[in-house]
């Protein structure tokens, strides 16, 4: 014999999703951590914000620290300071096989120049021969 007559009564069971149950990517877990981790006293602010338990947010926190172990040393920010290059020199201009390098203007003119030159005393000489043919 059944003691609870009222067993039978029930004929429909109805389950109510109460959207309390969220999948969280890793990425998520990450920013919600990190946004905890700001200043202190922000476990339950930011667990309040983003509708979540205290202790499920804790648990991530354990979770991040766990990782962050396993990767070795913690490198904290250093802050870099961009200086400006100083004036480089200019670099040399490689001579060409043999180590001398001629050069025949339209004018008829010839230059022969041995060894290394840079860039800028190059250019001068170079300038110099075309005005004094040009004149």
């Amino acid at each position: 014999m059944d003691r609870d007559k009222d067993s039978a009564r029930i004929g429909r069971l109805e389950v109510v999703e109460t959207g309390r149950r969220r999948r969280w990517s890793e990425d998520e877990k990450l920013r919600i951590v990190m946004e905890s981790l700001q200043g202190s006293r922000q476990v339950s602010a930011t667990a309040r914000r983003y509708g979540i338990s205290r202790s499920l947010l804790l648990k991530w926190r354990r979770l991040f620290r766990a990782e962050q172990n396993e990767a070795g040393p913690r490198l904290d920010f250093v802050p870099a300071t961009v200086i400006a290059d100083p004036v480089a020199t200019p670099d040399p201009v490689v001579p060409a096989s043999g180590g001398t390098i001629e050069i025949e203007l339209v004018a008829g003119a010839r230059m022969r120049i041995t060894g290394v030159v840079d860039e800028r005393t190059l250019k001068a000489a170079i300038a110099a021969l075309a005005d004094g043919r040009t004149r």
